[in-house]
């Protein structure tokens, strides 16, 4: 399916809705070090709700070893300063969509890395700076999986886990 890359994540809510998204979604999640926080804190455990079980998780010491340990996907940076909107990408199984830490966004330099027609926007109403880190991830994530036609997902009353 897809690989979400959350670039030194720093708020461990943020990460535990991820981490259920990804579970819920059938992506992969890969944090790029250093992490706000410990894997093993609370809040984050709160926040997923114990998913983690059911999401794939690994993390990375940097960028291009993560991209490296993918296959060197294609990669789709998001970020409020990028000009073309998600829904002008047309997503495959196997891409990464990469998303920067909460307070400052990704790194000039990891963007321009990136080529142009894969940095990607949400958009926004003028004046607004960013969306919660979760909630742009939730929205690109069920954009790529809707282009697959939601691939293996199933229909009806949603199961809980045991």
């Amino acid at each position: 399916m897809f690989h979400v890359v959350l670039y030194q994540p720093e708020i461990p809510p943020n990460t535990g809705n991820i981490i259920r998204l990804c579970a819920n979604a059938g992506a992969r999640l890969h944090l790029i070090q250093p992490l706000g926080f410990e894997l093993d804190e609370p809040r984050l455990r709160r926040a997923g709700l114990d998913y983690r079980e059911f999401a794939d998780i690994e993390t990375h010491v940097d960028l291009p070893g993560c991209l490296e340990a993918l296959g060197d996907p294609r990669l789709f940076a998001f970020s409020s300063r990028a000009l073309r909107r998600y829904t002008e990408a047309r997503f495959v199984p196997g891409d990464a969509l990469l998303f920067g830490p909460e307070t400052r966004g990704l790194p000039g330099e990891v963007m321009q890395s990136v080529p142009e027609d894969c940095r990607l926007t949400l958009p926004m109403m003028a004046g607004n700076r960013s969306l919660n880190l979760s909630n742009a991830v939730a929205v690109a994530v069920y954009e790529a999986w809707r282009q697959q036609n939601f691939c293996g997902a199933v229909t009806g009353p949603a199961k809980t886990p045991t």
